[in-house]
């Protein structure tokens, strides 16, 4: 019962159950403080979606914050937060609610993304519509090949943006998300390779008089960009971590902060059991051999998932019963965290409360 994860009242918690652990979580927290100066920090809240988490993050100082959804920009807003960016790009009727969040939340400066100039005239009427500027960064494509204009054609885009009015021009956003090599020279090669593009485009932008702020660096690229002392940093991950970014940044000292409990339901063969942890209650975008590291039972691996169960071969002779315990380590703790309405926390081994996740509603008030 020493390890850190056991529950000694495990029996109240009904299963699968997200767990959250506070003390770990402060501790995080506290460790990304020490590698990032505040000024640079910006942590996305997608991983927690948690308005108990962000309100810990504000209460530690950190003002500046990203987010993906508009219920995620309004739990921010409700925290008190300072800056928040919307890191997406809003059509009409996203955009539509960003301007209800501006109006409701003065104390909160929001921004949003653009990344070409059909959407950026569209941000502009509806600015100048509700007599407002909506602040906005550029959004560039750097590898991930998902959103964003590519920085060598993308200084003609900004200057026509800022001329726009009801728009405030504020900077540049990069999105790496295609580095994660869990080789770390690798790693640092490939953020070089996409960082000296932004770099010369911020360059261009300023020779011609613009003042610009750079949003870049997720968890695996981050300590890079921390390293150059122009980029506001944005990882999310750190809060609670997970078993693929422990592998993949192992270099990053943080502590994993939540995890999933399951338990054997069945015994459907001699050499198998099944658990209560599906494809509702796991992170299942990956192999099934990389959705989850058990971290009381590390030799595990699932055979079976499905959308309320995961089967486990466990060979002739072993000693697993109806009823066991097993805490899973999510090998991607953000879109796990999506698949519950609420976490148990748990402190001094036993269950202190619940805490809502608020924000994986697509809609709160707005």
């Amino acid at each position: 019962m020493n390890e850190w994860y056991n529950i000694e009242d495990v029996d109240t918690i009904d299963s699968p159950a997200l767990l959250f652990f506070p003390e770990r979580i402060s501790e995080n927290i506290s460790r990304v403080k020490e590698m990032l100066p505040l000024d640079r920090l910006r942590p996305h809240i997608k991983t927690h979606k948690t308005k108990e988490i962000a309100e810990m993050q504000v209460a530690a100082g950190i003002t500046k914050y990203k987010c993906a959804t508009i219920a995620e920009a309004e739990l921010l807003g409700m925290v008190k937060a300072k800056d928040v960016l919307l890191a997406y790009q809003p059509l009409k009727a996203k955009a539509l609610r960003l301007i209800q969040l501006i109006q409701s939340y003065p104390a909160t400066s929001f921004s949003c993304l653009v990344d070409n100039e059909v959407t950026a005239i569209m941000l502009s009427d509806l600015a100048s519509a509700a007599e407002m500027n909506i602040s906005v960064y550029l959004d560039l494509n750097v590898g991930m090949d998902r959103t964003g204009i590519v920085p060598e054609i993308a200084l003609e885009l900004y200057e026509k943006c800022n001329l726009l009015p009801g728009i405030k021009m504020l900077g540049l956003h990069a999105y790496d998300g295609h580095i994660h090599h869990p080789d770390l020279e690798v790693r640092r090669t490939m953020y070089e390779s996409s960082y000296t593009r932004i770099a010369l485009l911020a360059d261009q932008l300023v020779a011609k008089g613009f003042e610009i702020n750079i949003i870049a660096g997720g968890s695996p690229s981050f300590p890079f960009h921390l390293e150059n002392g122009r980029v506001e940093c944005s990882p999310g991950t750190f809060v609670l971590w997970d078993k693929g970014y422990g592998e993949e940044c192992a270099e990053q000292d943080f502590l994993s902060a939540a995890l999933v409990l399951t338990r054997v339901i069945s015994q459907p063969t001699p050499t198998r059991i099944c658990i209560d942890l599906g494809y509702k209650s796991i992170a299942s975008e990956n192999p099934l051999d990389r959705r989850v590291y058990f971290i009381n039972a590390p030799d595990l691996q699932p055979i079976g998932h499905s959308e309320e169960h995961m089967v486990i071969e466990v060979g002739e002779g072993h000693s697993w019963k109806i009823g066991d315990v097993l805490y899973a380590m999510p090998i991607h703790i953000c879109p796990t965290v999506a698949l519950y309405e609420s976490a148990v926390t748990v402190s001094d081994h036993k269950v202190a409360g619940h805490w809502k996740i608020i924000a994986r509603d697509r809609k709160l008030a707005f």
